[in-house]
């Protein structure tokens, strides 16, 4: 993990809101990891580059979590108390290869999803239409298998398999990938229902960088307007350097 500066990651920032989630989560992770280009890092299976969001959010504020959930039953607010190293997941050999699958009559090979997969089905208009383009997109081979040895394998698209053989394939998709969607066993203190909540790591750490940024934005404001320094010499200033002075303008 290279080390990751403020004006770095205000770069980031600044070039991120002008772009979808799934192009944003690599910008932020082109600071962290400057040594991948960008088309390796949209390269990498969703779960890889939630790995490396999670060290970069780890580097910069910590690695417990304090945020809020809406139970799905009751509308309670529920504040929740998490350690991103008790959701990593050990990445499997799997992760670097297709993969292969067998499923009644059909053999199929896939790879798992991308960035670049996941940035494309954003400007789809429906779920189903999304799903369907994630399969074609992620499935490399599917073969019919022959009933009878004299016959040949017929390949089909995704579009042909039923239902059930492609919630399997996502359901090894899945199993492959498992830091890709990470759940959360939560429980209501009011209505005492449970849920399983998805945490999203790219989403709750853009939001976590913009909060930052507003901060940061707001003190380099009041330090420049208290002493005319330019932004560039605020930003080089530690954080302690940069509150203590804070703390005089205050007074």
């Amino acid at each position: 993990m290279h080390l990751v500066t403020t004006e770095a990651m205000l770069a980031a920032w600044e070039l991120g809101l002008s772009q979808r989630p799934a192009r944003r989560a690599i910008t932020m992770l082109t600071v962290s990891n400057p040594d991948l280009t960008i088309e390796q890092l949209m390269k990498l299976p969703i779960g890889q580059r939630d790995g490396l969001l999670i060290e970069l959010r780890e580097s910069l504020f910590g690695s417990n979590v304090n945020s809020l959930s809406e139970c799905p039953y009751c509308r309670e607010q529920l504040e929740l108390m998490l350690d991103l190293q008790n959701i990593r997941v050990i990445e499997s050999d799997a992760i670097k290869a297709p993969i292969k699958l067998t499923i009644e009559n059909y053999v199929l090979e896939f790879r798992l999803p991308d960035s670049s997969d996941v940035f494309f089905i954003e400007s789809l208009s429906n779920v189903q239409e999304a799903r369907t383009a994630m399969f074609n997109r992620c499935l490399t081979s599917i073969d019919l298998s022959a009933p009878q040895k004299n016959q040949k394998t017929q390949a089909c698209k995704a579009e042909d398999l039923p239902f059930e053989i492609l919630a399997k394939v996502e359901e090894a998709m899945a199993e492959a990938d498992p830091q890709a969607e990470v759940k959360l066993d939560l429980s209501c203190p009011s209505c005492q229902r449970r849920w399983l909540a998805t945490f999203d790591i790219a989403s709750f750490l853009w939001a976590e960088v913009n909060a930052w940024t507003e901060r940061v934005l707001n003190e380099v404001h009041l330090l420049a307007r208290a002493y005319a320094w330019r932004e560039h010499d605020i930003l080089a200033m530690t954080t302690a350097r940069r509150q203590y002075y804070l703390s005089r303008v205050a007074q």
